[in-house]
């Protein structure tokens, strides 16, 4: 007796690994350097961000969701220095701190990347469509707690630890709706995009990533993108 082929099935799982590996694929190639993620997914019941500098990014449409990023002072440092190096700038021009405004602009703007990274293979391989709000990136001396519980009927939260080629830690922290994206028939999808175009487009400024951030101190957007 033949078994009946069973349907695809994305889940929770699925949409996170795609998500990471949207975070290696930028980061690779933005700082010239190997940045990988644990095999092993930490399930949690809150995100957070936390010190040295966090980021946030809300998104909407085919599923709901936060993504957050916790960087430590060092990972931060060590991956802005790498992208700005790599574009040619001389390292006597780079910020000596992470609380430095630039430090902020230019992890911002990767995270940026990142998440235009992720929301197209989302339109490519679960052909739905989602959209974001502008990743906000703070510089953080102390655990701020961040839920979308109340927009979420089951919502499920991963945490995922990342390396640095130098082997400094960051983490990534994704709260979604519990959800399953089912085929229901074969379909093409489109090539993904090369993540050496998104960086040649920020290459394009001569080494000037834009500041597309809000300030490191403004509380006062992140409490009302939080709707508080």
């Amino acid at each position: 007796m033949i078994e009946q082929d069973k349907p695809v099935v994305f889940g929770t799982e699925d949409i996170l690994m795609s998500l990471c590996n949207s975070v290696t694929d930028v980061l690779n190639v933005a700082t010239q350097s190997q940045i990988r993620y644990s095999g092993m997914v930490q399930r949690i019941s809150k995100t957070c961000l936390k010190p040295d500098i966090g980021c946030f990014v809300l998104f909407d449409g085919g599923f709901t969701g936060l993504v957050v990023i916790n960087f430590s002072a060092s990972a931060a440092m060590e991956l802005y220095e790498s992208y700005l190096l790599s574009m040619g700038m001389a390292k006597d021009e780079l910020a000596s701190s992470h609380t430095a405004d630039e430090v902020s602009n230019v992890m911002g703007e990767l995270m940026n990347q990142i998440v235009g990274n992720f929301t197209g293979k989302v339109g490519r391989e679960l052909q739905t469509h989602i959209t974001q709000n502008q990743p906000k990136m703070l510089v953080l001396s102390k655990q701020v707690m961040l839920s979308v519980d109340t927009n979420l009927d089951k919502p499920e939260a991963r945490r995922v630890t990342f390396y640095t080629s130098r082997n400094n830690i960051f983490y990534l922290e994704l709260a979604i709706d519990r959800t399953e994206f089912i085929k229901l028939f074969d379909f093409d999808a489109q090539e993904v995009t090369d993540p050496d175009e998104l960086i040649a487009q920020a290459a394009a400024s001569a080494g000037k990533p834009a500041a597309v951030q809000a300030p490191a101190n403004d509380h006062d957007d992140l409490l009302k993108s939080l709707g508080m």
